[in-house]
């Protein structure tokens, strides 16, 4: 990763924040991009907060700040996203919006936003679901087909930059080992719960040119 430029969205959270120290530490630069506002002791080299990623033109705002920060983007990693368990005959409109707009959305536009600064090599790495690859259970509808948009956008969008050279993939991680998670499960096994440090070197391996051959592909992490 030495020399080149990594986004993360999603980037003030748990798994963003790992995913961001994870990248400095292997040489790369980072910019975090956020809907919050910076919190305190934030490591990387450029942090974007306040940022609607549901919001095109918002997005393409912030990832213009960070093509003029850093003049190429080597690789997005789109983490930001929400979840909610929510039984379809409870489920309002609200739900399935909120829930489009947080997993599929921001992906999108933060996709956009970060397409003029990508040469061939780059690559974009989405956050999927495992729940998405299986049956889906009670509750999990606005969650799963939420992610399922997310794997769908992926093939797409690998189909359609491949002549350009730029790769795209999805990891699907199972329950991510995050405080909480932790906090809103805490009756859960957490055996089979993904280490955000682990799910970090996934997404750097599919960023790396160990990759270079792989894209519209999407890797289930976790048991």
């Amino acid at each position: 990763m030495s020399g080149k430029t990594i986004v993360v969205t999603g980037g003030f959270g748990a798994l963003g924040r790992v995913v961001g120290q994870a990248a400095q530490q292997a040489g790369a630069k980072v910019a975090l991009v956020d809907r919050g506002p910076q919190p305190q002791g934030l490591s990387a080299d450029l942090a974007v907060g306040d940022v609607d990623l549901a919001d095109f033109a918002a997005a393409e705002r912030a990832f213009a700040k960070i093509g003029e920060a850093f003049g190429r983007i080597d690789a997005l990693f789109n983490i930001a996203g929400a979840f909610e368990w929510s039984p379809v005959a409870d489920a309002g409109a609200d739900v399935w919006e909120n829930l489009f707009r947080a997993n599929v959305l921001t992906a999108v536009a933060a996709s956009k936003g970060a397409l003029p600064f990508m040469q061939a090599g780059a690559s974009i790495v989405n956050i999927g679901a495992a729940a998405a690859t299986a049956r889906a259970v009670k509750g999990m509808a606005p969650y799963t087909a939420s992610k399922s948009g997310v794997l769908r956008l992926t093939e797409s969008l690998a189909d359609e930059l491949k002549p350009r050279g730029i790769r795209v993939n999805a990891v699907s991680p199972t329950t991510i080992d995050t405080p909480r998670n932790r906090a809103d499960m805490p009756k859960a096994d957490t055996r089979d719960w993904v280490p955000p440090e682990r799910l970090a070197q996934v997404l750097l391996y599919l960023a790396s040119e160990d990759a270079a051959s792989v894209t519209g592909a999407n890797l289930r992490v976790g048991a």
